[in-house]
C-alpha cells in the first residue's frame, strides 16, 4: 500500500530530510530553516543497494543518512528507520524520497495515431517521470504480430493506452486493446500481480476496453488525454501513473515497501521530481526555462515555454554506457569539429570505446577531457534537437479531414521552443556540474544549445533537483529558496544576436556599465568575448545589432537590458545563429577553436602545446 500524504503544515517544518535513490548512488540532503529562509545544511551519499548482495534499497538510504548524522553530530536514525518528528535536537520534521533505482519507471504507450494521441500519451508518461520504451499506434507500420512480440519482449512496468476524441470512433482503440490482450504482458518486476494498464482514451470506448482487457491486466480508466482535437488533458493520466508507480512498481522492488513506510509524502520517480523543480521555478519567476540532465546512459531535457511543460528522454545519448551511440548518431566529423588539436581517428575511437566499457572512469589528462567535452557537446545538441521536435503544439487541429487523412498525416505541430524567449538555461550531470572549470560548463552550454538574445546560464551544484522537486509538492517556497541559494551555481549571462553577415563585418555594438567601469565594444562575426561580472552583480547593457540581426526587439533594433553576473561572467557570442558559423577545414577551424577557448579562459592554453 502506498504512503498516503499526511497533513503537513509547511510553516512548521524546520528540518527536512530528503533522499534520491539513483541507479548507482543514493544521495541524502538535510535542509534547515535559518531565520526566515531555508538552506542546505549538509549532504551525504552512499552506494545504492537495490541489487545483490543487499537487495534492500533502505540499506543505502540508511548509509547515506548515516553520513548526514556524522556531519551534523545529531541522531537521525532510530532502529531501522528515520527518527521523526524532531525531539530534543535529534531527528527531523519530515522525510521524503525520490527514486530511479532498479531502472526507474519503464512504460509503453499506445495511441490510435502516432503523431497525435500517441504523442499525447508519450507527453503524459514522460512528464510523470517515465522512460518510454516504445509507442504503439495503429499507423506505426508494424503488423499486429510484430506489435504483440514487441510488448512481450520489452516487459514494461505499465502501459498507457489512449486514442480517439470523446464521442469519436472506437474501432481503432479497441484494436489496440485486442493487441495488448493477445500479448498477455507480464510485468518486469514481481510475479504475483497483473500488469497495470491505464486507459485514457475515448470515454465511449471505456466499456468495450474493459471487456477486452479486464481479465488480462489490472485496468484503470481515467479521463481522456485528448478529449477534443484542440486540447490535451494530461493531468489525470500523470496522477494515475504516479499512483501506480507507488502501488505496483515500487512495491515489487527490493526494500521499497519499507522505504514507503518511512516517507511522509509519496516517493516520486527522479526525472518527474526534476521536472517539478523546473516547473516551479518557471511558474514562480514567470519565465521560460530549459533544464538538461546529462547522465551516463541517458540525457533528459526539460522545458517550460508559455507555461507548457515538456520532458524528453534521449535514452541512447549518454557519457559512459551510451557514449558509442553518441558517436554513431552524431558522426565522427561532428565530434571532431570540437577538438582543437590534431588527433588520429583510430585513437579517438579507441578512447570512446574504453569509456563505454569502463563507465566510471573520469578524464585524467587534458586530451581526455577535451574529447569527453566534445562528446558532451554532441550529446547535448542531439538531445535538444529531439526535444524541440517533440515539444510541439497539438498536431492535426484546424484542419478538415477524414479519418484516413488523419492516419496519413505527417504532423503539423510547430515547436514550442523559442530560444529568444528563453531566460534561464540550467545544466546538470557530471560532465557539467563537475567540469574542472566553470568556464568549461558555460562553454558547453553555449556551444550545445546556442542560446539567443539574453540568456542566463547556471548549473546544478550537486544534483539536488530531484529532492527539491518532491519538496515543492509540500513546500514550494522552501524548494525555491534552496534551489536559488544552494542548488544553482550562477555562471552568468550569454548575449547572442540571431542571424549572420559577411565575415569581417560588425555584428553587435555594445555599451556596458560594469561595476569596474564602462566599456564600449564592437563585435565582428565569429568572435567570443568574456567580461567579468561576479555573482550578485549587475550590468546595464545597451546593445545595437547590425541591420538584419535580432537580439529580441526585432531586426536591427537597439535593446537595453540589465544582465546578471555569475562565477564566469558575461559571454558575448557573435559566432552567428541560423546558421552557427564554424569553419569546415581543420586548418581554419582549430585556430578558431583555440581563439574561442582563450577568450573564455576555458582551458590553460599552455596545455595545448603539450598535446601537440
Amino acid at each position: 500500500m502506498a504512503t498516503e500524504t499526511k497533513e503537513i503544515r509547511p510553516e512548521e517544518l524546520q528540518n527536512i530530510l530528503a533522499t534520491d535513490c539513483g541507479s548507482t548512488t543514493t544521495k541524502a540532503i538535510l535542509i534547515e530553516k535559518e531565520g526566515d529562509e531555508y538552506r542546505l545544511k549538509v549532504r551525504g551519499e552512499a552506494p545504492t543497494t537495490v541489487e545483490a548482495p543487499a537487495e534492500d534499497v533502505t540499506r543505502g538510504v540508511l548509509n547515506a543518512v548515516g553520513e548526514v548524522e556524522e556531519l551534523t553530530h545529531r541522531t537521525m536514525l532510530k532502529g531501522d528507520g528515520i527518527l521523526k518528528p524532531k525531539q530534543n535536537g535529534d531527528g527531523v520534521d519530515i522525510y521524503m524520497s525520490t527514486s530511479s533505482a532498479g531502472g526507474g519507471l519503464q512504460m509503453m504507450v499506445a495511441g490510435v495515431v502516432k503523431s497525435m494521441t500517441g504523442e499525447s500519451a508519450q507527453r503524459a508518461a514522460l512528464g510523470a517521470g517515465a522512460i518510454v520504451m516504445d509507442i504503439l499506434a495503429s499507423n506505426d507500420g508494424r503488423l499486429p504480430h510484430q506489435q504483440i512480440e514487441r510488448i512481450r519482449h520489452l516487459r514494461p512496468d505499465m502501459i498507457l493506452l489512449s486514442g480517439g476524441i470523446d464521442g469519436g470512433t472506437t474501432t481503432h482503440v479497441a484494436e489496440l486493446a485486442e493487441i495488448i490482450a493477445a500479448a498477455d504482458p507480464k510485468p518486469r518486476l514481481g510475479q504475483g500481480y497483473k500488469l497495470p494498464v491505464i486507459y485514457a482514451g475515448n470515454k465511449e470506448a471505456a466499456e468495450m476496453i474493459t471487456q477486452i482487457l479486464g481479465d488480462k491486466v489490472e485496468l484503470f480508466v481515467v479521463d481522456n488525454i485528448r478529449p477534443v482535437l484542440e486540447r490535451e488533458n494530461l493531468g489525470p493520466a500523470r496522477e494515475k501513473i504516479h499512483e501506480l508507480f507507488m502501488e505496483h512498481v515500487m512495491q515489487q522492488a527490493p526494500g521499497y515497501a519499507k522505504l514507503m513506510s518511512w516517507t511522509d509524502v509519496p516517493i516520486m520517480p527522479t526525472p518527474g521530481a526534476v521536472g517539478l523543480t523546473i516547473q516551479t521555478i518557471a511558474e514562480q519567476q514567470g519565465i521560460d526555462v530549459v533544464g538538461v540532465d546529462i547522465g551516463g546512459a541517458t540525457t533528459d531535457v526539460f522545458s517550460v515555454f508559455s507555461g507548457i511543460f515538456n520532458r524528453t528522454v534521449s535514452a541512447n545519448l549518454g557519457m559512459s554506457y551510451s557514449v558509442s551511440n553518441v558517436m554513431a548518431e552524431a558522426g565522427l566529423d561532428n565530434v571532431m569539429r570540437w577538438v582543437p588539436v590534431d588527433m588520429d581517428e583510430l585513437d579517438l575511437r579507441n578512447r570512446i570505446k574504453n569509456k563505454m566499457i569502463r563507465p566510471t572512469t573520469i578524464p585524467q589528462m587534458m586530451d581526455e577531457l577535451i574529447i569527453e567535452q566534445a562528446m558532451a557537446r554532441e550529446a547535448l545538441r542531439l538531445a535538444f534537437v529531439q526535444h524541440k521536435a517533440f515539444a510541439v503544439g497539438l498536431k492535426g487541429i484546424q484542419q478538415e479531414r477524414t479519418i484516413s487523412d488523419t492516419f496519413d498525416q505527417k504532423g503539423t505541430g510547430e515547436t514550442l521552443v523559442d530560444m529568444m524567449s528563453l531566460k534561464l538555461l540550467v545544466g546538470s550531470g557530471g560532465v557539467l556540474s563537475h567540469a574542472p572549470r566553470r568556464n568549461q560548463a558555460a562553454m558547453l552550454l553555449v556551444d550545445s544549445f546556442l542560446p539567443e538574445g539574453f540568456t542566463h546560464l547556471a548549473v546544478d551544484s550537486i544534483f539536488m533537483m530531484p529532492q527539491l522537486g518532491v519538496l515543492s509538492t509540500v513546500h514550494p517556497s522552501a524548494a525555491a529558496e534552496v534551489f536559488e541559494r544552494d542548488c544553482l551555481i550562477h555562471l552568468g549571462t550569454c548575449i547572442a544576436p540571431v542571424g549572420t553577415i559577411k565575415p569581417g563585418k560588425t555584428m553587435l555594438t555594445l555599451d556596458i556599465e560594469l561595476p569596474t567601469g564602462s566599456q564600449h565594444l564592437e563585435m565582428k562575426l565569429g568572435e567570443l568575448k568574456l567580461l567579468p561580472l561576479g555573482v550578485g552583480e549587475q550590468a546595464k547593457v545597451t546593445a545595437r545589432p547590425a541591420r538584419g540581426l535580432d537580439l529580441g526587439a526585432g531586426k536591427g533594433q537597439e535593446m537595453e537590458e540589465v544582465v546578471q553576473g555569475g562565477v564566469v561572467g558575461v559571454v558575448i557570442d557573435t559566432r552567428g545563429r541560423n546558421p552557427f558559423v564554424l569553419p569546415v577545414e581543420a586548418k581554419e577551424r582549430v585556430p578558431k577553436l583555440l581563439e574561442w577557448i582563450e577568450a573564455l579562459d576555458a582551458y590553460p592554453m599552455s596545455a595545448f602545446s603539450a598535446i601537440k
